[in-house]
């Protein structure tokens, strides 16, 4: 046998139980050939040596909104915590681009005015031209727009939108608080709506956005996406996308299943699944098949459902994003959709919402007898003691982002909304792993960073990048622990583990070869933040190289616009 490539001279975490460290690693028509010592491998084709490098699987990043993207014909609100700076970039961006017909910004936090929602009068007079302003909050969940805007969407005159839930005074009057967005506006209506309205949702800047957070994936070491909420009118972006040669790591592309979708509608969806599956893309860098959904909305504007009232709000516990009694149409959704084959991903952050989506799939296990269905729990945010154990009994993956969790972000608004009561029940990654669940890493970019170094320090620390001490401490995971859930943890929740998250002979060749050994940082996750993808491989390819080791390969994305915003330290985003 002559391999096509070996790496030697590594640190080779292989994560696979009956070897779990080698020190060369060896690739074979596009899959992982040999694994062992350097001195035992065959010949290759081509040799690199790693100097003392770590080698790992590829990162699957389990929850990524590729299409979200940042839109360069859009201002950036990233790092903006007063409203005076929000207005001051705005401006200054309508005064640079008279060339739009909108003005949209971007990444808005819900904490810009103390003690209340923004609304329309905080946005007034900021173009001297006259355009209505648009504005999305980092989670994607509400918009903010100004009284131009309003009048010519039709709300200020009582109208209401397709893509989302206007907010009213008492008397009727619309504040410009829009809540319930990315929910509706991936809707068949909503979506159609909003491309007709908005310009920042023309099909060809959505395909511009999964251009660029695709090079910014394979250069950070990650070598599956799933991008977790495609509506069928967007498939044909990626199917675009893989035709152009853009999808250098493997996608998978769950599709959006909306409140309200009838059978005819989910007919569909289980049709575009089988014909993906009947023709498969020969790289296998796309694939469809499971659905999203909500439980609810989230924990920042009191929308997440909650077992008990709001810690700050008497008499307010959000609300189910399903109708009926207390949601449980999700139930009969649920059901449904296994009975069809479709595995889950849902949405769910308030305790309610949690306590609900596993009602569901519980119930569904025992109407359909289903087996390892692997359905995900995606968020995970603030669970309830009693239900933590129901997702190891279950088969239940709970779809993580360490980042959320950090001090430097729930200080304020998340930890105030919530209460300390309950701040035990936050981010139980450690909890959930000992109880035999399957947690899968992920970074819900672009509402956090999509660095997967920066999820380690996040799980590893459970501190903020700005060095402010640790919050719920004994939920902290080591780096290791934190390596296998973007790994292993990840490759299992979406059914591949006979072919990713391991380092093992015939699986896919998806591996990274770091910047140094992330070992060496294990007492001290701080040096994490310091070390980066220097190579990373995709079915045996070099699909991104820094160049240290290898000639420099892709577009090298030296800055994620989330991690390079002034002033993240104060931000109060999560999701």
């Amino acid at each position: 046998m002559r391999l096509d490539l070996l790496i030697t001279g590594a640190r080779v975490r292989t994560f696979d139980p009956r070897a779990p460290w080698a020190g060369a690693v060896g690739v074979l028509d596009g899959r992982i050939a040999w694994v062992g010592d350097a001195a035992d491998a065959p010949r290759a084709s081509r040799t690199i040596d790693a100097a003392g490098r770590l080698v790992t699987p590829g990162v699957v990043d389990s929850h990524n909104h590729l299409l979200l993207g940042f839109d360069e014909d859009a201002v950036s609100l990233e790092g903006a915590s007063t409203l005076d700076e929000v207005r001051r970039r705005i401006s200054a961006f309508a005064a640079r681009r008279p060339d739009l017909e909108w003005i949209c910004a971007e990444n808005a936090v819900y904490s810009i005015v103390e003690g209340r929602r923004p609304n329309a009068d905080d946005l007034a007079g900021l173009d001297p031209l006259g355009r209505p302003v648009f504005v999305t909050t980092y989670d994607q969940h509400s918009v903010w727009l100004d009284a131009v805007a309003l009048r010519a969407l039709g709300v200020a005159d009582g109208g209401d939108l397709a893509w989302g839930r206007p907010e009213r005074d008492a008397d009727g009057t619309a504040t410009g608080w829009v809540t319930d967005f990315y929910t509706s506006a991936m809707t068949v209506a909503g979506l159609a709506a909003l491309q007709r309205d908005i310009p920042m949702y023309s099909p060809e800047r959505r395909y511009r956005k999964l251009r660029g957070s695709m090079r910014m994936a394979t250069s950070l070491g990650i070598t599956t996406v799933v991008e977790p909420q495609v509506p069928l009118a967007e498939l044909p972006l990626f199917e675009r996308a893989l035709a152009e040669g853009v999808l250098t790591s493997r996608v998978i592309a769950a599709l959006f299943h909306p409140v309200g979708a009838d059978a005819a509608f989910r007919a569909e969806l289980r049709g575009a699944v089988d014909r993906a599956a009947a023709e498969p893309d020969p790289d296998g860098l796309l694939r469809l098949g499971p659905l999203k959904l909500y439980a609810d909305d989230v924990i920042e504007p009191h929308t997440a459902l909650m077992l008990d009232d709001y810690a700050n709000r008497p008499g307010v516990r959000g609300r189910p994003s399903y109708p009926g009694d207390a949601g449980r149409e999700l139930v009969d959704v649920i059901t449904e959709l296994d009975r069809m084959g479709f595995q889950t991903h849902t949405h769910a952050t308030g305790d309610g919402g949690i306590r609900l989506a596993l009602d569901a799939i519980e119930q569904a296990s025992h109407a359909n007898g289903t087996i390892d269905r692997r359905h995900g729990i995606v968020h995970v945010e603030c669970i309830h003691p009693d239900d933590l154990p129901r997702f190891a009994a279950l088969g239940v993956t709970a779809a993580m982002q360490p980042r959320h969790c950090s001090p430097d972000l729930v200080a304020g608004t998340w930890m105030e909304n919530v209460g300390e009561d309950r701040w035990s029940r936050a981010w139980r990654f450690r909890s959930l792993m000992e109880s035999g669940a399957t947690v899968a890493f992920s970074s819900d970019w672009q509402v956090g960073e999509m660095d997967p170094l920066v999820g380690l320090y996040s799980a590893a620390t459970r501190a903020g990048l700005d060095g402010s001490a640790a919050w719920t401490a004994p939920e902290r995971v080591g780096l290791d622990r934190a390596l296998q859930a973007y790994t292993v943890g990840g490759a299992r929740a979406w059914h591949l583990e006979s072919s990713r998250g391991r380092l093992v002979p015939g699986m896919d060749a998806d591996l990274v070869v770091w910047s140094g050994d992330l070992y060496d940082h294990a007492n001290d996750p701080s040096g994490l933040l310091d070390e980066h993808a220097e190579l990373t491989i995709v079915g045996g390819r070099v699909a991104h190289s820094a160049g240290a080791l290898s000639d420099a390969v892709g577009v090298v994305v030296g800055v994620d616009p989330v991690a390079a915003a002034p002033g993240r330290d104060r931000h109060v985003h999560v999701h």
